[in-house]
């Protein structure tokens, strides 16, 4: 049990990189309790679809460290499963343990707890896998349809291996496009207000020395308009029935660059993103409102190396926050998932679950 952004200690805690202090500062945080893992799904110390739906799981592995009682667990997977609103894969990973421990005698609870949230990061690291072999057959695909020797990828926000093990979603073709030996360059959107692209997928790029360029958020359309994108590939932390895409603020503006210059846009995700009971996920998925203080502040490194966080717009403005947008399904050239890459529509997510 043991991913590149958490693993089991020999206490039997979760241990986790603190995402707020990348790319400055490598930390870890030790998750010794039910609420750490709220507080760290809360706080953002985890980000990203999968790797929250991993510490709900083994939140509630640790509820039941805890206290061996399956209706203390209730209560404490009920707040867990509240810690934060639109990505769905936190109240699937939920549900998945508690249905799995309703039925456990008590002194098995812990057991069973710690070896079912195993499970799930084993099958999301394997779901992964998949996830890059397709999405890299498309890229080649792109190429040989282009003429290139080789691929500029757009993407936006963090959707690696710090936001889905072990390989990530978005960037699981773009790692595996490298392991290939393809030339594969990647625009990085630098993500505002929260710099997800510029902090944590530059970062990750960088580690395993895949080219890349950090852009202002507004660059992409440009980039689209002179011929210097060659794909579009974002995660997502919840797609409805139908195939529309909630992810980070920013997203449904890259898909209509994309869809006005013609330029496939992907979505990459694992089952466990999809949530089957909403339809139309533009009216339907509810999204996080976040702190005016992610507008209003930024966070960096100063010329001395020390790190600061300063103001960068007046004291009497307001600043609104959403976490999320919805982008239709229209929009969406196609979904590669473990299973495969299928249309953005409810027929085709259907035969592909069913």
């Amino acid at each position: 049990m043991k991913y590149k952004a958490l693993w089991l200690t020999d206490e039997g805690y979760i241990e986790v990189i603190d995402q707020t202090k990348l790319p400055f500062e490598e930390t870890t945080v030790v998750l010794k309790t039910s609420e750490d893992a709220i507080v760290a799904i809360k706080d953002m110390i985890v980000r990203g679809a999968g790797v929250i739906g991993n510490i709900a799981a083994f939140g509630i592995y640790l509820a039941a460290k805890e206290d061996n009682n399956i209706e203390s667990i209730k209560i404490k997977a009920k707040l867990i499963r509240e810690s934060r609103p639109t990505a769905v894969n936190l109240m699937w990973a939920v549900d998945i343990m508690m249905e799995k421990l309703l039925h456990v005698k008590s002194e098995n609870l812990l057991e069973v707890a710690k070896n079912e949230a195993i499970k799930i990061c084993d099958e999301d690291a394997n779901r992964c896998r998949l996830i890059a072999k397709y999405g890299c057959d498309r890229f080649e695909e792109i190429m040989k349809e282009t003429g290139k020797d080789s691929i500029n990828v757009l993407t936006h926000c963090n959707a690696g291996w710090l936001a889905i093990v072990d390989d990530g979603s978005a960037l699981a073709p773009i790692y595996e496009a490298h392991r290939r030996g393809i030339d594969v360059h990647v625009w990085v959107d630098e993500t505002r207000p929260r710099n997800q692209g510029a902090n944590l997928t530059a970062w990750e790029l960088s580690k395993s020395d895949i080219k890349h360029t950090v852009i202002p958020d507004n660059t992409g359309g440009y980039l689209m308009q002179q011929g210097f994108v060659d794909v579009c590939i974002v995660g997502a932390d919840r797609v409805s029935a139908q195939g529309d895409v909630a992810n980070k603020i920013g997203t449904y503006l890259k898909a209509l660059a994309a869809y006005d210059n013609n330029i496939p846009f992907y979505v990459a995700l694992p089952e466990g993103t999809f949530d089957f009971d909403i339809v139309d996920g533009v009216k339907q998925i509810p999204i996080e409102n976040r702190s005016e203080d992610e507008v209003t502040h930024i966070r960096g490194v100063d010329e001395d190396g020390q790190i600061k966080e300063i103001r960068i717009v007046p004291k009497n403005s307001s600043a609104l926050n959403y976490g999320f947008d919805i982008t239709p399904n229209r929009l969406v050239t196609g979904l590669i998932t473990e299973k495969g890459i299928c249309k953005a529509t409810q027929k085709a997510i259907k035969e592909m679950y069913q």
